[in-house]
């Protein structure tokens, strides 16, 4: 991450960049999971930590910025800044972006989360079904060892 000036618009292009590789990330966690592909997730989610810490602590900068400019210190402080004169038209459209693919983000990641928990879903049924939750009866234990239960009354003969 470079060094920004004093201007809460100093690092709002690479919060966009940001934002951007972020969304292309989840619409390839998208394309995996629809493809039952999990074995490409665990990449896609460390890069996904790293750019999400990234554009974290660029907000923190703007954050910093607007503070220091008098304004609060979060997206509020920011939609009044840019309605300033210190803000340009091309700011305001930068920011007016920024909060769009913020929400296009969201969206996404939750449909991830959606996808996520069908899988989730889907394997515990069939580890139901093997451990004998659906039957009744197991066909592994705990331990992934068979277990043998046979059906029916024993009779003891003696």
């Amino acid at each position: 991450m470079q060094s920004f000036g004093t201007s809460p618009a100093d690092s709002l292009d690479e919060e966009l960049d940001g934002i951007r590789r972020l969304l292309q990330l989840l619409k390839q966690e998208q394309a995996q999971l629809v493809a039952a592909n999990v074995d490409g997730l665990p990449a896609l989610t460390e890069q996904k930590a790293r750019i999400v810490a990234t554009i974290s602590d660029l907000a923190r900068v703007r954050h910093s910025a607007l503070a220091t400019a008098g304004f609060t210190a979060a997206e509020e402080g920011m939609r009044a800044w840019v309605k300033t004169p210190a803000a340009t038209a091309a700011t305001g459209k930068s920011w007016t972006e920024l909060l769009t693919l913020a929400q296009a983000g969201k969206d996404l990641n939750r449909t991830n989360g959606l996808l996520i928990a069908r899988h989730m879903a889907r394997n515990q049924g069939a580890l139901n079904v093997l451990q004998g939750g659906a039957q009744g009866g197991s066909l592994y234990g705990r331990d992934g060892q068979t277990t043998n239960h046979a059906g029916g009354r024993r009779l003891v003969i003696g």
